[in-house]
């Protein structure tokens, strides 16, 4: 005859019976009617192929066989809290952390606003932040290595759900000298015939804007630097023209550092979304993904 797994209820139930010499008592010890201790430990009796206790008027006593199990059960009940308090322990430090990533535009100019939201909310939780361009931010999330991404690529990949959770508009901008300046537009084949200051490939303004000018053969790059903050500083030296988020330049608009040329083909806005793996189990997470949402005005 091959036993089954013995189930750990009747483990436990085992041990409290030889402890208290009474079924009724080591139910009550684990919150069960006596009807469901019973049929606990006939189930017990029956995957093991052994007659554990025996019972009388006056109570109920290990067999031999009984005590043997409930001295083997003891190590193997003790490793099983260990294991539940263990993997507690796990689950409250996974909860008071959280780790995000986020690409440059989102991590410099949105993140610090719902931060401070998602704080007041959630005062103990201790959140990294991890502010890269887009590609970097999927890869992430694809390796696990982060609870949840923010990005401005124009698509995510299938593999991963997401939510959109803000816009954005891309803008043209130039040096207060550049000859666009006189203009009230420039149009997508003068961009893509200009020899650009580019993010970097990855970045999502780079994949917006390589989109937006895929079909007109376009200049390679004049420049491609990683940091928004170079790139202001290279238009506004009059190295060239630049594609950026409108809020990575309003400071430098707004000091006249750099200034904004209308598209003649429309206004390039784009989806921010959050993004994360189908798989895992988002909670904090998710009060963060909320937090992004403007509140209400009052």
């Amino acid at each position: 005859m091959t036993s089954r797994a013995p189930d750990v209820e009747g483990l436990a139930l085992l041990t409290l019976v030889g402890r208290t010499g009474s079924l009724g008592a080591a139910a009550r010890t684990l919150g069960l009617g006596q009807p469901n201790a019973s049929r606990t430990l006939a189930r017990l009796e029956r995957d093991l192929g052994l007659t554990l206790v025996d019972r009388s008027p006056t109570g109920s006593r290990l067999t031999a066989h009984g005590r043997l199990v409930a001295d083997w059960a003891e190590p193997v009940l003790t490793a099983l809290d260990h294991l539940t308090a263990g993997a507690e322990s796990l689950r409250e430090d996974r909860a008071s952390h959280l780790a995000v990533g986020a690409s440059l535009t989102i991590g410099e100019h949105l993140v610090p606003r719902w931060l401070t939201r998602f704080r007041n909310a959630h005062p103990q939780v201790q959140v990294r932040v991890r502010v890269t361009n887009s590609a970097d931010v999927v890869e992430a999330v694809e390796a696990d290595t982060i609870d949840v991404g923010f990005v401005e690529s124009p698509g995510v990949p299938a593999s991963l759900q997401s939510l959109v959770v803000a816009h954005d508009e891309l803008v043209v901008v130039v040096a207060p000298g550049h000859p666009w300046t006189r203009r009230t537009s420039v149009t997508r084949a003068e961009l893509a015939e200009t020899p650009l200051v580019f993010r970097e490939p990855g970045s999502g303004t780079r994949d917006t804007v390589d989109e937006l000018l895929a079909d007109l053969d376009p200049a390679d790059p004049v420049m491609e630097l990683s940091s928004i903050t170079a790139i202001v500083r290279s238009v506004a030296a009059g190295i060239g023209p630049s594609v950026v988020s409108a809020h990575a330049v309003a400071d430098a608009v707004r000091d006249d550092r750099v200034r904004i040329v209308p598209l003649a083909d429309g206004r390039l806005r784009r989806d921010l979304r959050a993004i994360w793996r189908p798989t895992r189990r988002l909670g904090v997470a998710w009060d963060f993904v909320l937090s992004t949402r403007e509140p209400l005005p009052t």
